[in-house]
């Protein structure tokens, strides 16, 4: 073949682009019509018939079944966003979705994936830029601000009628267990004279762990009886088979990851005895060691008893619930191994491996540990603790499996938002305003540049404004109409206008409360243009055994 001869068999790879980019966009369309205030919710139903209703974009395409690996790399996209700001996990599905169809409409057109793609990367960094420009400064003791980003998020939400109890909730969570990150942020007076908490270092070099917030599900009751606690939960009742107690005041408090039982041999080993004499003689033995135990217990000062779980024996036997009852020990049994640390970061407490390090100084202290009938369960509460360690408890109620879930997976999205505001104290406005801007300003900007750059950083703009169109669109409003509306608006210069859902017109949407950290935006732009680059470059797809 001579130098100058050129490969121009292509087909197969227009195929492979345009496969991948209709599988993409296909799993965006699926998801389109739940994003907002008034978007619908999915029934999602497993092969064994197990019900999801949800309306959160993560949760809808890790259930769903895609077999297209481009339409996965679309599922894990909306995972990178529910992990790095835990809220708008449907904007970036659809923000991609929207890119895709440009792509799609730009290839057609004959320009070289390569081209749109690194026009694509300018256009991203530079509407990270803007959307930081757009961004107002919350100071972190403004509780107010913190609850509308929060009541934002869930309004979109099966629970969002219950946001006013909620929202609250997620606040106070994460402001209990981010104190630290608090104290250690830096007053900054800005140009204008307006006095911030500014995120420096020290805030996002100490994360809002949400490990530290546990959520509690009990099944009655609606979701208004959800509640903040300020102490330990224990979603295990007290053990009163032997007529212990199920209320202690002044409690002392021990962690144990021994069994109060009869010591087991390490191989599977028979004893045989012969005579009743011996079989006395072993039952004693056996009696005597556990009262042994309860008396070191006793000693130490405890009168409440955490056990964890134990798999090679018993962790209590009927015997030892007697001797512990009669010692007037609340006994909390069942701890699972990774609720070990929670509870040891709670209550100040060291968790003890053998009875001979029973020692006051390892236990904690509560004024109430009592056990509460919640519905038709029961669950033991510790309250009234001297300087708790910086960890939450909620117990969520729901009338059913469903919306207990659904209130769950809500909460969790709110903390998340909160986070954000945490480690990055910026807001913006929501409501597609800050989209309806980016689209705009973009399209200024892409006068500035040459050749191919223009048309590509063009179409990313255009492909902003599907988040606002969709928003309309889902609240049953004209959405040619409305974005028109709110494009005038924006170029007078209204920067904070979105859409008003609820009044079905366009209004100032900072006066109406409805605000979202700028975290949940950058990172939606950015993660899903990176997303939509990767599926750009692919052009061939190799199966191997």
């Amino acid at each position: 073949m001579a130098k100058t001869d050129t490969y121009t068999d292509n087909k197969r790879k227009v195929d492979v682009r345009a496969a991948n980019m209709s599988a993409a966009k296909a799993v965006a369309d699926a998801v389109r019509t739940s994003l907002g205030p008034r978007g619908m919710d999915k029934m999602v139903v497993n092969g064994n018939g197990d019900v999801t209703i949800t309306n959160d974009g993560a949760t809808i395409l890790k259930l769903m079944e895609v077999s297209s690996p481009a339409a996965k790399m679309l599922v894990e996209l909306s995972r990178s966003q529910d992990i790095n700001a835990g809220d708008g996990t449907t904007s970036v599905t659809v923000l991609a979705g929207a890119l895709l169809n440009k792509c799609i409409q730009l290839i057609g057109k004959g320009v070289h994936p390569t081209v749109i793609s690194d026009a694509m990367n300018l256009a991203s960094d530079k509407a990270v830029e803007i959307l930081t420009s757009l961004a107002i400064p919350v100071d972190l003791n403004d509780r107010e601000a913190l609850i509308k980003s929060a009541t934002t998020s869930l309004s979109s939400k099966v629970v969002a009628q219950h946001s006013s109890l909620l929202a609250p909730i997620a606040v106070d969570c994460v402001l209990r267990i981010a104190e630290d990150c608090r104290k250690l942020t830096t007053q900054v007076q800005r140009a204008d004279g307006y006095r911030v908490t500014q995120a420096g270092a020290s805030v996002s070099g100490k994360m809002v762990d949400l490990r530290d917030v546990r959520i509690i599900k009990k099944l009655g009751d609606t979701v208004d009886a959800t509640e903040f606690v300020e102490g330990l939960v224990f979603d295990q009742k007290a053990t009163k088979s032997a007529g212990g107690p199920t209320k202690v005041k002044g409690a002392k408090i021990a962690l144990i990851q021994f069994c109060v039982s009869p010591p087991k041999t390490d191989l599977e080993n028979n004893v045989v005895l012969s005579d009743y004499a011996a079989m006395d003689r072993l039952l004693k033995e056996e009696r005597n060691y556990i009262l042994g135990m309860v008396k070191k217990i006793k000693a130490s000062g405890c009168n409440v008893l955490l056990v964890q779980k134990s798999i090679l024996r018993d962790a209590t036997t009927e015997l030892s619930l007697h001797y512990l009852a009669k010692a007037k020990i609340l006994v909390v049994r069942d701890i699972e191994r990774d609720e070990i640390e929670f509870i040891s970061k709670t209550l100040n407490l060291l968790p003890i491996a053998h009875i001979d390090n029973m020692k006051p100084e390892k236990l904690g202290v509560a004024d109430l540990v009592e056990e509460v009938s919640i519905g038709v369960s029961r669950i033991v509460k510790v309250t009234g603790i001297p300087n708790m360690g910086r960890t939450a408890t909620v117990v969520v109620r729901g009338s059913n499996k469903l919306v207990l879930e659904e209130a769950d997976r809500s909460l969790h999205d709110a903390l998340c938002v909160i986070r954000c505001l945490v480690q990055r104290p910026f807001l913006i406005a929501g409501g597609g305003a800050p989209e309806i801007e980016l689209s705009r300003q973009l399209r200024e900007w892409a006068k500035t540049l040459p050749g191919m750059e223009q048309y590509c950083v063009k179409a990313f703009s255009e492909a902003m404004e599907v988040i606002p169109y969709t928003l309309a669109e889902n609240a049953g409003l004209n959405p040619i109409q409305i974005v028109t509306e709110l494009k005038n608006h924006h170029a007078k210069g209204c920067l904070h206008h979105g859409i008003n859902v609820r009044k079905g017109t366009v209004t100032n949407i900072l006066d109406e409360n409805v605000v979202q950290p700028l975290q949940v935006s950058t990172s939606a732009v950015t993660l899903a243009t990176e997303c939509v680059r990767m599926i750009l470059k692919i052009d061939d797809i190799v199966m191997t055994r």
